[in-house]
């Protein structure tokens, strides 16, 4: 995975597949979630379908899921055991709904 760069940021990565893109934001609990979902809403600009932001499972419950809910993020988070949960929406999210 390789940072991209997207106007005046970068995202931490993409996955593509048959007509979609989803673009990866990871952030550490000491990272400055605003600047992600920035990063995030800038990725939706330049035509990803979906954008994630990564983060550790109890950092992602503390955070206010407001955000998420008014700009169609995804936020997951990985808990100690490596596991990855979606922790919103709360449904699962196909990266092609759009």
């Amino acid at each position: 995975m390789r940072s991209i760069r997207l106007g005046n940021v970068a995202i931490d990565g993409e996955v593509q597949g048959k007509g979609w893109k989803m673009a990866l934001e990871l952030k550490t609990p000491r990272d400055d979630v605003t600047r992600g979902i920035g990063q995030l809403a800038e990725a939706l600009a330049y035509g990803y379908n979906r954008v994630v932001m990564v983060t550790t499972l109890k950092a992602a419950r503390d955070i206010d899921s407001k955000v998420f809910e008014r700009l169609g993020l995804i936020l997951l988070g990985v808990d100690s055991k490596g596991e990855v949960k979606q922790v919103y929406p709360t449904y699962a999210v196909s990266p092609i709904e759009c």
